[in-house]
């Protein structure tokens, strides 16, 4: 069951129950998009057309932002819990480090693909990271040809939002791995560039407010939050 929040909608899942449902996708034939919208991309999505297509035919779309719960609960459709992307995908590998699945990791700046190939192999012993690639590339065709002969199963694609979704619209099948996962900034988390938010802000929804401290510079983006808030409320009002 899908809950709808501001136009996107959400697979109304636990952590547990998402990494079930890429597991099930991954037997299945391809491409499939897990998406990982928080409020900017919900946001994004509204005002873009094409990327809101693309959320709307993901095979999995999750709730990555503590704004996203709270809209859903003033919208009067509560979702089960936020499921960050990041905590997503460390759950998922290691399911596959016991499958002999195969991931493939595309984006950030160049070099930090691969330690945090290196940083995830040791983290999940048995997970295969089977090619990496920056994200600083001008063609699409000659990355898509490289996971293809990867024989990856899973592609963390790390480009950042819209981009990242519309890449894997664009060259999923010709990539030709089964699942792709929208995933940002989390290449320079893996790899140890960027730290996170300690356990305790997590478990309060608070990383928004961990990462502020860090980067001041957020305040533009991070002021969007209760706008989009309001704006849940005026669509509960309206009965939309």
């Amino acid at each position: 069951m899908r809950v709808d929040v501001l136009g996107v909608a959400f697979d109304n899942v636990t952590l547990d129950e998402a990494v079930e449902r890429a597991l099930a996708l991954m037997e299945e034939d391809g491409p499939h998009l897990a998406a990982t919208p928080n409020p900017e991309i919900v946001q994004r999505a509204g005002k873009d057309p094409e990327f809101a297509a693309v959320l709307a035919g993901a095979g999995l779309v999750i709730p990555d932002g503590i704004g996203v719960i709270y809209a859903a609960k003033i919208l009067g459709r509560p979702l089960k819990e936020r499921v960050p992307g990041i905590d997503f995908a460390s759950a998922l590998m290691e399911r596959m480090a016991g499958m002999g699945k195969r991931l493939f990791l595309l984006g950030a700046a160049p070099g930090v693909a691969e330690q945090a190939k290196g940083n995830l192999e040791a983290a999940h012993p048995g997970l295969v990271v089977c090619g990496v690639h920056d994200g600083y590339f001008q063609e699409d065709g000659p990355v898509a040809e490289l996971i293809r002969e990867s024989r990856a199963d899973v592609v963390f694609v790390c480009l950042g939002a819209p981009k990242q979704e519309k890449w894997i619209a664009k060259n999923g099948g010709a990539a030709g791995a089964r699942l792709y996962v929208g995933l940002g900034g989390s290449l320079d988390v893996f790899a140890g560039k960027v730290e996170r938010a300690p356990e305790r802000f997590q478990k309060l929804g608070l990383e928004w407010l961990y990462r502020l401290a860090k980067e001041p510079s957020r305040i533009g983006r991070m002021v969007k939050l209760p706008l989009f808030l309001v704006s849940a409320a005026g669509a509960r009002v309206r009965g939309k």
